[in-house]
């Protein structure tokens, strides 16, 4: 019901804003724009020896994910703007996005429970202070208005938003709407950015962007639980901290980007070397264990995790792109907020479809790479559990994940259905269990 009221609306808005579009650009002052995104999954069954609480279950599965979005924003005065986005999201991954750890379906990130439900997802003021009186055309977009920019500023954003939309940012892979759908491609693995379960949070930031230099630093809260949507009001206590050096540059003509990530998260968290044994049910077809190690009561306020990223792009020629990316984390305490990766590595590319007159089409190939700390190795080997992974056992490997896509454009780019394939090897990162095929469509529109 959700989508089809949400497909009459874009008919209607669509409709509406086509009229009024000379009217928009004249007075320049309000941006409206939605998108709905729609993932399927299929994954067929896969070898496991054993089967835990926070495992995918090895027979046939499907899953659907639904999230309808609103873009509103306004400019209140010279170099400042609000934006308000009123959002619904509803579904499940497979296994309830549990066991694997670069997880296949970014859209199941921002699902909380499988009910439709709506919430706010950005809520935010930005200010522009320019440092030049030289300026450049910015498109009207997502949350942003057609207007002329300084090319040389400093901004301030304050409210609610998505850390990913500023940090880490890859122009090849970074949207699971119409991009790679892997957690482990939309950011560094092993960046556990600051979130709630649907990837939001209250966020302070600012950036300095020049031509070739961009500049950036926020603080942010931190949910009272992990994977929580209830954020800690104790902010002293518990925040996050991401700093970000991007330099931009040419090679022939053709754009290339690389950044530096570092990250302090500080919160109410647990030790994998503190964790406590507590009693549960076997869980296990098989057996083998009638307790679990249990990290939540060893959780504590001063415990923190720290790490870096690196992450760069480069187009090769106009209709093919590259790019890699690489990240650490110290693993020694909880992870948090966004999958359970402590070393990861990926690479991939991204063609155009020129060559057979697609020029719009795209076709992505990719490969990710997630490795676990000692401790957090450790831990789930015993029986622990994660708030992504954990078997109840493990025969620990490097996970390893394989994604292919081809997106089509329809309707000049309003209307992207894709296609995805991605093979999983040691899936929550053992070797007792999988590989693992899954098959996703994907349809994404937008106006």
């Amino acid at each position: 019901m959700i989508t089809i009221s949400f497909v009459v609306f874009l008919i209607f808005f669509s409709t509406m804003v086509s009229s009024q579009e000379d009217t928009m650009t004249k007075t320049n002052w309000f941006t409206l724009h939605a998108q709905e995104t729609t993932v399927s999954q299929f994954r067929s069954k896969f070898n496991a020896k054993y089967t835990g609480s926070h495992s995918q279950t090895n027979e046939e599965q499907w899953a659907t994910t639904l999230t309808s979005t609103i873009f509103a924003g306004v400019k209140l005065w010279k170099n400042a703007y609000a934006v308000f986005n009123p959002e619904i999201a509803g579904g499940s991954g497979l296994s309830s996005a549990f066991g694997i750890a670069a997880f296949t379906n970014g859209e199941a990130f921002r699902v909380g429970t499988p009910e439709p439900k709506i919430y706010i997802a950005r809520a935010f003021l930005r200010q522009i202070i320019p440092l030049t009186k030289e300026k450049e055309w910015q498109e009207e977009s997502e949350n942003k208005l057609a207007q002329n920019i300084p090319t040389t500023y400093f901004a301030l954003t304050a409210g609610k938003v998505s850390i990913a939309d500023y940090f880490d940012d890859n122009s090849f892979s970074h949207n699971p709407r119409t991009q790679f759908l892997s957690w482990g491609l939309m950011s560094n693995g092993a960046w556990d950015y600051p979130a709630n379960t649907r990837g939001y949070t209250p966020s302070v930031i600012a950036e300095f962007i020049s031509k070739k230099i961009e500049i950036r630093y926020a603080i942010s809260m931190m949910p009272v639980n992990a994977n929580g949507n209830i954020m800690d009001k104790n902010v002293s206590k518990a925040n996050a901290n991401s700093f970000e050096i991007k330099y931009k540059y040419k090679i022939k003509n053709h754009q290339g980007k690389i950044s530096v990530l570092a990250f302090y998260n500080t919160a109410f968290m647990g030790s994998y070397n503190a964790q406590n044994i507590i009693s549960t049910p076997d869980s296990l077809s098989s057996g083998f264990y009638a307790n679990a190690y249990s990290i939540v009561a060893s959780r504590q306020y001063g415990r923190s995790k720290y790490g870096f990223g690196l992450n760069a792009e480069q187009n090769i020629t106009d209709n093919v792109g590259v790019f890699a990316r690489a990240s650490y984390n110290d693993g020694k305490n909880e992870t948090w907020c966004f999958t359970e990766i402590d070393r990861a590595f990926s690479i991939g590319s991204y063609i155009k479809g020129t060559k057979w007159k697609r020029e719009k089409d795209v076709i992505g190939f990719a490969y990710c790479l997630s490795g676990l700390s000692q401790e957090h190795a450790d831990y789930l080997s015993k029986g622990g559990l994660g708030f992504i992974i954990g078997d109840g056992k493990l025969n620990y490997r490097n996970e390893h994940l394989f994604e292919t896509y081809y997106s089509l454009s329809l309707c000049n780019g309003n209307i992207i259905p894709s296609f995805d394939y991605q093979y999983i090897v040691n899936p929550a990162y053992n070797a007792d269990r999988g590989p693992i095929s899954i098959y996703s469509i994907r349809l994404h529109m937008s106006i």
